[in-house]
């Protein structure tokens, strides 16, 4: 019987890999059509729904820093090694693997990034940026600045879109038949 051997990638190939695919079926997902006939209406339900109320969009505004050569290589609270150079954050209370767009309320300016650490541990912040991330916004000098956080949205096909832009992953259309 014939052996083979297999080649692993890294822990970082793998995950970066895993949130390209995520990613993907979030923007296709979001772009795909129902599949009825254009033209004609789906059929109407057997059973009215009762009106729900509007979802309310989450959302928070705050104080935003960043931290970096003092954390570098040490274990986030997701188990992975910090790395200062990717784009990531630290929340108190989001949970591992969202994906949130920060905006810069002083100069507008937008990033993408993944929980995967908890904190800040400072009172009055309300999240602690990579450097990466924070060079991305232009923090002020001081390292902080005032900022929106928004989770990235499934139903969002802009927002897919853009964070898929942000991680240069080239977009795989599916084959025309």
């Amino acid at each position: 019987m014939k052996r083979t051997s297999f080649r692993t990638a890294s822990t970082g190939t793998v995950r970066r890999l895993g949130a390209g695919i995520l990613v993907m079926g979030l923007a296709l997902s979001a772009s795909a059509k129902d599949g009825s006939p254009s033209g004609t209406a789906p059929p109407a339900p057997a059973v009215k729904a009762k009106p729900s109320a509007k979802q309310k969009h989450w959302f928070q505004v705050g104080v935003a820093s960043w931290y970096g050569t003092k954390f570098q290589g040490r274990k986030t609270a997701g188990g992975e090694p910090f790395d200062m150079n990717q784009m990531t954050c630290a929340h108190r209370s989001l949970p591992l693997g969202t994906w949130l767009r920060v905006t810069n309320l002083k100069n507008h300016r937008m990033a993408y990034v993944r929980v995967n650490d908890r904190g800040p541990v400072l009172e009055g912040r309300i999240v602690d940026l990579s450097f990466a991330a924070a060079r991305t916004l232009g923090l002020s000098s001081a390292g902080i600045g005032q900022v929106r956080l928004e989770p990235v949205s499934s139903g969002d096909p802009e927002m897919a879109l853009a964070l898929v832009a942000q991680l240069q992953l080239p977009v795989v259309l599916p084959p025309v038949r």
